[in-house]
């Protein structure tokens, strides 16, 4: 409690960050204390969180199971209809099985942490392996903390190497002596909003013998011809060694997350992971409500297209004014700023425009490399956008010197040393 103390003596006793307490949540129009909002920074990508069918779905699931599942799967709460959506979920991402969990978070956590450990629960049976097995996972420096924190509890040899740096990745696997080498990414990195280069992955992975795993929070429902695959859809890849974990509280508009991948990847992890076991899953309500999200993706191809016709109208737009955009790639287009007080300052005055933007700084990205993350949504009229480039456009002295790209790997922070 001291410590507590001392720092809240340094901080003032005044919170470092306190969150905006809403009246309505984005789609992207919302109120924040009676006043209407547009959002450039929800998830809710696809504004499918107030569908008339997601509605439908939540009230009939309600009224057929109640508010809640009070049971773990391993016990008395595996309904059908749990298992009916991870094989749904399977088929819409090309694998044969699925596993669902209550939080995008806790997948990562859950699987991350569980994948080198599966067979300690096997050996309490009396398994014993024909050789020794060594784990070591190879994870990108900007990947999300969720996949992070699962890596530390795995207590597993952990490497990080420089963002998208191909060159860096090969040369530690390729000095790694562990049996079985697991190769970490982002599938569309949520603050910077560029795109994991998936193909390159699978060659290095066939060439090290690795599997890759892919969180895929933001491009699932979005990238991709139809929305379904996601990164996967988007470059047309498909292999056993891809483990593949997506959200259902973004783009699909609910809570929870998934993982597909092979039988016996995702059958070990339901023996195995106290992040699935041990806890409580989905309401039953919701896992309707994400079954039917899956083919509204699918049935209303118009919300996917009206995001991106957004997106592009959006960084064309912005080609006009004195900023750095960090990547154009997705809906998440960052604005660089670098300096964290010039970035506070600019969220504010564009939310006293009635436009919800987000500061990110430090601990979410490297200190001095602060920006607002604009998060384009299908929602958006051309008059919302018109309206925060226009606010960015009165101030524009806060931004660096032009250059509308920045490069994203290895230029914002020293260059990781491998973690033990």
């Amino acid at each position: 409690m001291h410590e507590y103390v001392e720092m809240a003596n340094w901080f003032g006793w005044k919170a470092p960050h306190e969150p905006v307490v809403v009246d309505s949540l984005p789609s992207p129009n919302f109120m924040v204390k009676g006043r209407p909002q547009v959002s450039f920074s929800t998830n809710n990508y696809l504004g499918i969180a107030t569908s008339p069918r997601m509605k439908a779905a939540a009230i009939r699931g309600i009224e057929a199971h109640g508010v809640g599942n009070s049971d773990s799967r391993l016990l008395g709460g595996n309904l059908a209809l749990y298992s009916e959506l991870e094989r749904k979920l399977a088929r819409s991402n090309g694998k044969s099985h699925g596993i669902l969990f209550a939080t995008g978070y806790l997948a990562n956590i859950g699987a991350l942490s569980t994948l080198p450990r599966v067979s300690r629960i096997a050996r309490a049976f009396g398994f014993l392996s024909s050789r020794d097995y060594s784990y070591a996972y190879f994870s990108d420096q900007y990947n999300h903390i969720s996949i992070r924190e699962g890596l530390i509890l795995s207590r597993t040899r952990k490497y990080r190497y420089r963002h998208l740096d191909l060159d860096h990745l090969e040369k530690l696997l390729r000095r790694s002596t562990e049996t079985s080498k697991i190769i970490v990414s982002d599938g569309v990195f949520s603050q910077d909003g560029d795109i994991a280069p998936l193909p390159d992955l699978l060659r290095l992975a066939e060439r090290y013998d690795a599997l890759v795993y892919i969180d895929d929070a933001h491009g699932t429902g979005v990238l991709g011809a139809s929305g379904g695959g996601g990164v996967l859809e988007h470059f047309k890849v498909a292999s056993d060694r891809l483990i593949y974990m997506g959200t259902l509280s973004k783009a699909y508009g609910s809570i929870g997350g998934f993982i597909v991948a092979h039988g016996l990847i995702t059958e070990g992890l339901r023996m195995s992971s106290p992040a699935y076991g041990f806890t409580a899953t989905l309401p039953p309500d919701q896992a309707m409500v994400i079954s039917t999200a899956i083919d509204v993706v699918r049935d209303e191809p118009e919300r996917r297209l009206r995001l991106w016709n957004n997106q592009r109208y959006f960084v064309k737009r912005m080609t006009e004014l004195n900023y750095r955009l960090v990547a154009t790639q997705t809906p998440i287009v960052p604005i660089w700023l670098g300096d964290e007080a010039k970035t506070h300052k600019l969220a504010l005055a564009v939310r006293k425009e009635g436009i919800h933007v987000d500061a990110v700084t430090f601990p979410a990205v490297p200190m001095k490399s602060a920006r607002l993350r604009i998060q384009l949504n299908a929602g958006h009229r051309s008059e919302d956008i018109d309206h925060l480039v226009d606010v960015l456009k009165r101030h524009q002295h806060l931004a660096e010197p032009a250059r509308h790209v920045v490069p994203t790997n290895g230029s914002r922070s020293p260059a990781p040393q491998p973690a033990l």
